[in-house]
């Protein structure tokens, strides 16, 4: 088995041209430097999708969509990364090399390869019996058409039928060549105890789950019969995590993403029935609890969900987690509560899909209504269920994560309820601080797990100071090591919000600009070296033992670094000889010209002259090009799709100069100005980093002060300390401040 080679990845990455790749879906005119047009993501009448041909990237300033040639088309084509290198190398006819896979990765993709070629023959198999034999007209078939679906959607749904005798599918699979390991490990049959092997799904109509990018992984069988469970599915496998998938989402992410709206609801025939009707942007959990990773999967296509619940009012309550967690991920949440006696299948069966949309745009409503009239209803006349039923609501409030969104909910939550706003917006920041607590505490408890299983000392993974000395000072004291562990579990996840406009600022810089020269390096002899910018930034950072505390930031900086060090001489050392090349082509059309135009030997020599000096300074400007969007242009196009996204957040410059500007101003460019940017740039960020030090310190300080069961001379000696390293921290950032310029802090 084989993957596409780096070297095929980058040619391709260099070849593909935003504006040609762009346009074969949107058309684009031409402003200033850059491309206008309508967003292919979301409907609008006036354009907001730019496209810098500069920079090789497109972003929709009103949606936020957009990326480089291989993210547009994975977002426009639901495409992965592997195929959206091979439909950009098809484009411009580049040849795919590819390499050897270790063994590991063979085995697990030859095992993925087996299992859902069965998975492919199996479905093919089912949709035969369907409509091909007379057991499966007479009892599938008929099943089908009784709950009212046309031909057109069993087709579209690939819906099938397991016939009634117990190994109908193991022996056709077995007569093809499929092996019963891989029958056994994909699902379809069971091997017992006694090594008999006999078909899972038979007697049952068959639901096909389909992965976003349509291949066949798992199935869903419904008994016709009352005697035995209604439903059995696959079982997970290496191509099956149940929690990260959602039944129609192949089927149904075109409309999502077109309408930016995802109608959730819980099973098959919902979903089916929906499609039927003509709404198509409709998906289901397939009766399970939501999870994470379906969130996220739903998250990818759309900020809206219409969550969709029948009259079930005890299945309504059980249910009402999932939109606390649709909340947590930032999506816009609407519920629709369908009248008695209804669940979506039936709903969208007696109505048109204007009918059905009209309906749930008329019907459907804010979640904080909804769950309130939920919770409170029966609870009027019990002051202790009434509180629970509020404090339920509020936590919905205290998850979302847009502090506007959050304002504006406390505001209609005090309305509602009839409750002081003061009081409402009091719980939601006690909430709050629970859950930054408790997740705090699960991210460090799994890392004392993760370093107890690789041999590590756990406690040191439980127990972080923002300072080391502070540590240092109290190691050999249990009761302060509890008090630091309480300070850091209580501020950390706020010193990450606050740290993060800073480290972004940072990243930015060594994404645009991380391989240009920024100073030079003198050893202890005299000799002196280029010092990059990613450089400088990596060694000042490991001067004073500061990290990126953001996940994302800290792995695409890391990627940055590998970049530069591991892949941009290599990288440098080919695209001059490329652009050597150039120059050479340039410099030989240009002579060829002179002497067709010139016969005076004085001018024909000035004009040589000047053609050699033209063509090393475009030979210069090509390589500061090359050079400063190296990092970004790369990075922008990263398999992972987190180091691409913030990659993508950084890089785009949403505002340029007028003309009308930059003819009577000459405005410095952040490229000319790297030499103060960068140390700037690194010194808000020590200064920040101090400031979330001084915080837990003060925090100490308090916890110690209040501490009842400390002598009192330990207590004075603790405090001491602890006031001490205060004051040096405020020297630090007075220090800093001479720098950064006139700042107000308190020490307090």
């Amino acid at each position: 088995m084989k993957t596409i080679d780096r070297e095929t990845v980058q040619r391709i990455l260099d070849t593909a041209d935003i504006v040609e790749v762009v346009s074969d879906f949107v058309t684009l005119k031409r402003r200033g430097t850059s491309y206008l047009g309508l967003c292919p993501f979301h409907n609008e009448r006036t354009p907001s999708f730019s496209v810098s041909k500069s920079k090789n990237i497109c972003k929709c300033f009103s949606c936020g969509k957009g990326g480089s040639p291989v993210n547009f088309i994975m977002e426009h084509e639901h495409m992965t990364y592997q195929e959206a290198l091979r439909y950009l190398a098809k484009k411009y006819g580049i040849e795919i090399k590819e390499h050897e896979m270790t063994s590991q990765e063979r085995e697990r993709e030859s095992q993925r390869a087996s299992l859902l070629a069965v998975n492919d023959f199996a479905l093919k198999h089912f949709e035969d019996n369907l409509f091909n034999t007379d057991e499966g007209r007479e009892v599938g078939l008929s099943y089908f058409r009784q709950r009212g679906l046309n031909e057109a959607v069993i087709n579209k749904f690939h819906l099938g039928y397991a016939l009634e005798r117990s190994n109908a599918l193991y022996a056709s699979a077995m007569e093809k060549g499929f092996t019963e390991d891989n029958l056994v490990t994909a699902g379809l049959c069971i091997r017992t105890d006694s090594n008999r092997v006999y078909d899972r799904f038979k007697g049952r109509v068959i639901y096909p789950v389909f992965s976003l990018s349509g291949k066949i992984i798992a199935f869903g069988g419904r008994t016709l019969k009352k005697d035995v469970a209604k439903y059995v599915n696959s079982p997970e496998s290496v191509i099956y995590v149940k929690s990260n998938e959602l039944y129609g989402i192949y089927q149904s992410k075109s409309a999502i993403s077109k309408l930016n709206k995802c109608i959730l609801v819980e099973g098959y025939m919902d979903v089916i029935s929906m499609h039927q009707s003509g709404v198509e942007n409709v998906v289901a959990s397939s009766g399970t609890s939501l999870t994470e990773g379906q969130i996220r999967l739903i998250h990818r296509f759309a900020e809206n969900v219409t969550v969709i619940y029948d009259g079930d009012a005890a299945g309504i309550k059980a249910s009402l987690r999932g939109i606390d967690m649709l909340l947590a991920e930032g999506l816009n949440i609407k519920v629709l509560l369908l009248p008695d006696g209804h669940d979506p299948d039936s709903f969208a069966q007696s109505r048109s899909a204007s009918e059905l949309e009209a309906y749930i745009n008329e019907h459907e409503t804010d979640f904080i209504k909804f769950k309130t009239d939920i919770l409170l209803k029966g609870v009027e006349n019990d002051p202790m269920a009434r509180a629970r039923a509020i404090t339920d609501i509020v936590h919905s409030i205290a998850v979302i994560p847009n502090p506007v969104s959050t304002n504006l909910y406390i505001t209609e939550c005090s309305r509602m309820l009839r409750i002081d706003e003061g009081v409402i917006r009091m719980e939601v920041t006690k909430q709050r601080a629970d859950i930054a607590e408790k997740e705090s505490l699960r991210v460090k408890q799994q890392k004392a797990r993760e370093s107890l299983k690789n041999g590590g000392n756990p406690q040191a993974e439980i127990i972080e100071t923002e300072s080391e000395s502070v540590a240092s000072a109290s190691s050999d004291d249990a009761e302060v090591s509890q008090i630091i562990a309480r300070s850091v579990q209580k501020t950390d996840n706020s010193d990450s919000n606050f740290l993060l406009p800073y480290e972004k600022w940072l990243l930015q810089l060594v994404l645009r600009y991380g391989v240009l020269d920024l100073c030079d390096e003198v050893d202890g002899e005299g000799n002196s070296q280029s010092v990059n910018v990613i450089e400088y930034v990596s060694q000042e950072m490991q001067l004073d033992s500061i990290v990126f505390t953001n996940e994302a930031v800290a792995k695409t900086f890391d990627a940055a670094l590998e970049l530069a060090r591991k892949h941009w001489p290599s990288d440098k050392r080919s695209n001059d000889e490329v652009l050597m090349e150039n120059r050479r082509a340039y410099i030989v059309a240009g002579e060829e010209d002179i002497r067709n135009s010139l016969t005076d030997l004085a001018d024909l020599e000035r004009r040589r002259k000047e053609l050699t000096q033209t063509a090393d300074d475009m030979f210069c400007q090509w390589q500061q090009e090359y050079a400063q969007t190296y990092i970004e242009r790369i990075l922008c196009s990263d398999a992972d799709s987190q180091i691409r996204g913030l990659a993508l957040e950084l890089v785009p410059e949403k505002y340029v100069l007028s003309k009308m500007h930059t003819k009577y101003a000459r405005i410095e460019t952040d490229m000319e100005r790297l030499e103060d940017l960068v140390p700037r740039a690194i010194f808000a960020l020590k200064d920040a980093v101090l400031t979330c030090r001084d915080r837990a310190l003060r925090e100490l300080l308090r916890c110690v002060v209040e501490d009842g069961s400390m002598p009192d001379n330990e207590k004075s000696d603790k405090m001491f300390d602890l006031l001490a390293q205060r004051q040096q921290i405020t020297l630090l950032r007075s220090e800093l401040a001479k720098y950064l310029g006139d700042r107000i802090f308190s020490s307090k």
